[in-house]
Order: structure tokens, then C-alpha cells, then sequence
């Protein structure tokens, strides 16, 4: 018949593609997300705990704006100079205006390495590592799943 059209027919080969799809789209989240915890996440948490013991200073945050990405500055005096250095990523300093004071903690021999001491216990980077990392956990199973049940599929036929 000539206008007729087949609904929820598909090919070996279209069907085959949606397995494939089903697995691997998990399976490359659970890889992001995994690097993400484990070569971001983690490692910012273990800097910004390697800077407990650091020198404190009180300082001026210079430039406001995204802290999550890294864009504050704060200045501090450091042995009679003003040092002007970056906050890392993912600081609590961006929640207050250019100007506010606030107490950093830098490394003795590099004052450009700095944190807001509100941040040098990483306890927020080590949580969100553990959530990232959670979730990358979730979309492996998800995509071992996927190919237990698509193996399953291919034994019965």
C-alpha cells in the first residue's frame, strides 16, 4: 500500500547502535566525572590542605568576580612589599566585594601561593571529589549494566 509506514521496525544494524550507544555514553561520563574527582578535585584539596601550616596574613581580596574558576586576587604585605596573588580555584572568596579584608594563609618561601583560610582545610574540594567520584561510580555501573544485559540479549538469541 502506497502512504504506509512502519512503526517500531528497525534494523540489526540501528538496533545494534542504540546497544553500543547505551553502553558507551555511560561509560565516557563515568570517565569524565572520574577524571574530574581524581585529576582536579582531588589534587586542589590536597593543596589547599598543604597550606594549613602557612604563613596567615591579613589581605584585601583585589579583584572579586568567579572564584570557582580562579579569577580573585588578594593583596597582602609580605616583609614591607604588597604582593598581589591569585586565590585558586574554587575559593570562598568570591562571595564578598573588591575590598573586603580577609585572612589568608601563603607559603613561607612563595607568597604567590595562597588561599583564604576559610578553604585551607579542603574539606568542600574533598566533598565534591567524593560526590564527582560517586557519580562517575553510578554511570560505570550504569554502562556495566547495559553490557551484562546486551550479553545476556546475544546468549537467548
Amino acid at each position: 500500500m502506497v502512504g504506509m509506514v512502519k512503526v517500531g521496525t528497525s534494523s540489526a544494524h540501528e538496533s545494534g547502535l542504540n546497544h553500543r550507544a547505551g553502553i558507551a555514553l555511560p561509560l565516557l561520563l563515568a570517565l569524565i566525572l572520574g577524571a574530574l574527582s581524581g585529576l582536579v578535585l582531588l589534587p586542589q584539596a590536597q593543596h589547599l590542605r598543604s597550606l594549613r601550616d602557612g604563613v596567615p596574613a591579613h589581605a584585601t581580596l583585589h579583584s572579586g568576580g568567579t572564584c570557582v574558576l580562579g579569577r580573585c586576587k588578594v593583596q597582602f604585605e609580605v616583609d614591607g612589599r604588597t604582593v598581589v596573588a591569585d586565590l585558586p580555584a574554587g575559593s570562598s572568596g568570591g562571595k564578598n566585594p573588591a575590598g573586603t579584608r580577609l585572612t589568608v594563609r601563603y607559603r613561607a618561601d612563595d607568597p604567590q601561593t595562597v588561599a583564604d583560610e576559610n578553604d585551607v582545610d579542603g574539606g568542600a574540594h574533598m566533598f565534591m571529589a567524593a560526590v564527582v567520584g560517586g557519580a562517575a561510580l553510578i554511570f560505570l555501573a550504569l554502562s556495566a549494566r547495559k553490557a551484562v544485559s546486551l550479553a545476556r540479549l546475544k546468549r537467548k538469541a
